[in-house]
């Protein structure tokens, strides 16, 4: 499956934008999606994941109660939408596939089998 993720940019503190990540080249509902995103300097950080059948949803904790991740398998498209951002939410953001269900936690990168290129999130202060 291919990945291809859009929605960054350049927003102010306390603003909103919304990610998608949209798959071609195999039947989208066979993967659960991931979001990571990567800041300068820093390790890779899980942000979302989402089940097969969106049944089943995580976030970590420096992002609950602000993201939503969300996926509409008839436009192959999974969507993060971030709500009240902040300057450290600045990193590339990137979506992953993994095949079939989530077995431990959504969180370990090594999990994912495909990598969409990222888009850069930028929050200024």
């Amino acid at each position: 499956v291919q990945l291809q993720a859009s929605g960054g940019g350049l927003v102010q503190g306390g603003g909103s934008l919304r990610l998608s990540c949209a798959a071609s080249g195999s039947t989208f509902d066979d993967y659960a999606i991931g979001w990571f995103r990567q800041a300068p300097g820093k390790d890779r950080e899980f942000v979302a994941g989402i089940s097969r059948s969106g049944g089943s949803i995580y976030y970590a904790d420096s992002v609950k109660g602000r993201f939503t991740i969300s996926r509409d398998n008839a436009k192959n498209t999974v969507y993060l939408r971030m709500n009240s951002l902040k300057p450290e939410d600045t990193a590339i953001y990137y979506c992953a596939a993994k095949g079939g269900a989530y077995t431990s936690g959504p969180d370990n990168y090594k999990l994912y089998d495909y990598w969409g290129q990222g888009t850069q999130v930028t929050v200024s202060s």
